[in-house]
């Protein structure tokens, strides 16, 4: 039986350490592969092409999420599992997106993280508990709210959404969409409106949670 090639991406060389050893009495669990930034993790992707990628998601120079999305869509039949200390909407919905089949938080015991590889190397996905919970709460609290704002809100006030929800200041939405300052702030306070939400944190996690941005 072939073993499972896996490769370990973390800025942090300690924590790449702490990884391997619990894979050392793993008979078919192989570590091909180490790197310290998304960057390298793609490049080390493309030349030896492991099963599997346990990838962190505050790296230099290049994020997990964008890391993630390359691989993915150079070589679909890796398998990346996200391994990081966030277990917040902010962080794992775009990375489910970018197309990891897996969120194991930090905190996790080696055994769950063992568990997640299995899962997912079998074509199956695998969250952490406080992922789920996460995943729940914010199921249980969007539900009914904002489905169908495609429906409420014009085309130039779905422009604005996005827009504001990428961070964009009025006067930047105002320049790129050839309109006055004034004239965004009632489109942006006209959208808020009708999605019942009173501050830009609330517009952009609501853009999240649609997909609008990620």
């Amino acid at each position: 039986m072939s073993k499972l090639r896996i490769m370990i991406v973390d800025d942090h060389e300690i924590f790449r350490t702490g990884i391997k050893s619990i894979f050392e009495n793993e008979a078919d669990i192989e570590i091909v592969a180490e790197a310290g930034n998304g960057r390298e993790a793609v490049e080390k992707a493309a030349q030896l092409q492991p099963d599997l990628v346990l990838m962190d998601l505050s790296m230099p120079e290049m994020d997990g999420i964008e890391a993630t999305r390359q691989i993915k869509k150079a070589f679909p039949g890796i398998n990346v599992i996200i391994l990081t200390v966030h277990d917040d909407e902010e962080f794992f919905l775009p990375a489910l997106r970018s197309g990891a089949s897996g969120y194991v938080v930090k905190e996790s015991e080696p055994q769950e993280l063992l568990y997640a590889i299995k899962l997912v190397s079998s074509g199956r996905i695998f969250l952490s508990p406080a992922v789920v919970t996460s995943l729940v709460k914010l199921t249980i609290e969007t539900t009914g709210k904002g489905e169908s704002y495609l429906d409420i809100l014009t085309e130039r006030e779905k422009e604005i959404l996005k827009l504001a929800a990428t961070g964009k200041t009025n006067r930047q939405m105002a320049q790129e969409l050839f309109l006055s300052i004034r004239t965004v702030e009632k489109y942006r306070q006209a959208v808020m409106d009708k999605l019942g939400l009173s501050k830009r944190e609330e517009l952009q996690r609501f853009a999240l949670r649609k997909g609008i941005i990620g």
